[in-house]
């Protein structure tokens, strides 16, 4: 297995990248997390990867942090839930989006996302719930902080973010922390301020 890949950014889609590594184009497919992570700038960029071997294809997948590309493995380990399902996922919501929706059985917003239907959301919780609770746990976060009030929080305090002009990736990235560090005790406006610092 190709575990990642490190080199120079030829390319740069929604859907895919094209990494230089020592000479050799690498064709990546991406999620929307992924592609919001990556900056053009950089002069190496490192991808964790996994290969996926069918009949007809070699198919590298490549993912900005490591926590998305275990949660990609988990979606596909989901009966009805392929590769190119799992990018949607990933590019409809952001990883601790989805493990809130999997931990608070929000079948609804699993639902949401393109080629989900009932079943498959249902599976997805039934298979996955278990699984990202001792992650959670073995992070040593509080699971409270994957409560459907933090995932309001959240979102609310994002969307304040991103309209003051960050990033979404740093945005959420800073939001995490403070949530995590405080185990989800803060008030939108502390969280928004605690964020901008």
């Amino acid at each position: 297995m190709i575990a990642y890949l490190k080199g120079k950014l030829i390319e740069k889609e929604p859907t895919h990248v094209v990494l230089d590594v020592a000479g050799v184009g690498y064709f990546v497919k991406i999620s929307l997390q992924t592609f919001s992570a990556l900056n053009v700038t950089d002069e190496l960029v490192t991808l964790h990867t996994i290969l996926i071997v069918r009949e007809d294809s070699h198919t590298l997948f490549g993912f900005f942090t490591k926590d998305e590309r275990e949660l990609f493995e988990h979606l596909i380990s989901v009966s009805g839930i392929g590769p190119s399902i799992a990018l949607v996922f990933l590019s409809s919501l952001s990883s601790i989006e989805i493990k809130q929706a999997i931990v608070s059985e929000d079948i609804k917003t699993i639902q949401n996302i393109k080629g989900i239907g009932a079943k498959t959301a249902q599976r997805a919780v039934l298979e996955l719930k278990d699984k990202i609770n001792k992650e959670i746990l073995a992070d040593g976060q509080n699971p409270t902080m994957f409560a459907s009030v933090n995932h309001r929080l959240r979102s609310e305090a994002l969307q304040a973010l991103t309209t003051l002009g960050i990033a979404k990736a740093t945005a959420e990235k800073s939001i995490d922390t403070i949530l995590k560090r405080t185990a989800g005790d803060v008030t939108l406006e502390e969280l928004i301020k605690l964020s901008l610092r």
